[in-house]
């Protein structure tokens, strides 16, 4: 009997762990339908009317970023400690993080420059500058009580020459809810892409 006993005591503290998450009404684990969806909303976009004009050789071409497996689903993901990650309940992305980061950035970079932008998809082209990268993170901090983004990018210039960056954003002192969590990832993913977008177009 005795010999059981220490692993008893691990089974409970894991459940433990698990009802405090889940009785907080914050966190969960399960497949339960959301009750929101969230997109990311450029804060800059491109001004309508005036056309952009160029070349597919004088672009910028944006590929998807690569991102691990919990960037990969629609949840929004929350970082419970170094080894653990759950996802918040009630809200959901309308599209992958890394897609809409694409997305935002190419909006970002419009307002920001008269050269071309293109998509990943948009055509089958190789630009004067290609834009690749690993989204990192996007989500909730629990320990820090924080919203983070962060980003590697690499961009390729015309000449092959390659350089990588890293971009974050940090928005601190946000409860673990859908409303605040979805403001604040908009917020830092805005932040993050004027960032890369200062940077592609020095």
């Amino acid at each position: 009997m005795s010999a059981h006993r220490p692993h008893s005591r691990l089974i409970g503290s894991t459940l433990a762990l698990a009802s405090s998450l889940m009785l907080s009404g914050c966190l969960g684990l399960g497949g339960k339908a959301p009750k929101q969806l969230i997109s990311l909303v450029p804060a800059t976009s491109a001004q309508v009317g005036p056309a952009t004009t160029g070349t597919g050789a004088d672009a910028i071409v944006l590929m998807d970023p690569e991102s691990d497996r919990s960037l990969e689903m629609l949840r929004v993901p929350v970082r419970v400690n170094a080894a653990t990650i759950a996802y918040l309940q009630d809200v959901a992305w309308v599209e992958k993080p890394s897609r809409q980061f694409r997305s935002l950035l190419a909006e970002t970079l419009r307002a920001k420059t008269s050269r071309l932008v293109v998509e990943d998809g948009d055509f089958d082209v190789v630009g004067r500058t290609m834009v690749t990268g690993r989204l990192l993170a996007m989500g909730y901090d629990a320990p820090t009580q924080s919203v983070v983004v962060r980003v590697d990018i690499q961009r390729q210039d015309k000449g092959g020459a390659i350089t990588s960056r890293r971009f974050e954003s940090v928005v601190p002192g946000i409860q673990a809810k859908a409303e605040p969590v979805a403001a604040a990832l908009g917020q830092a993913s805005n932040d993050v892409a004027g960032q890369v977008a200062s940077w592609l177009t020095q």
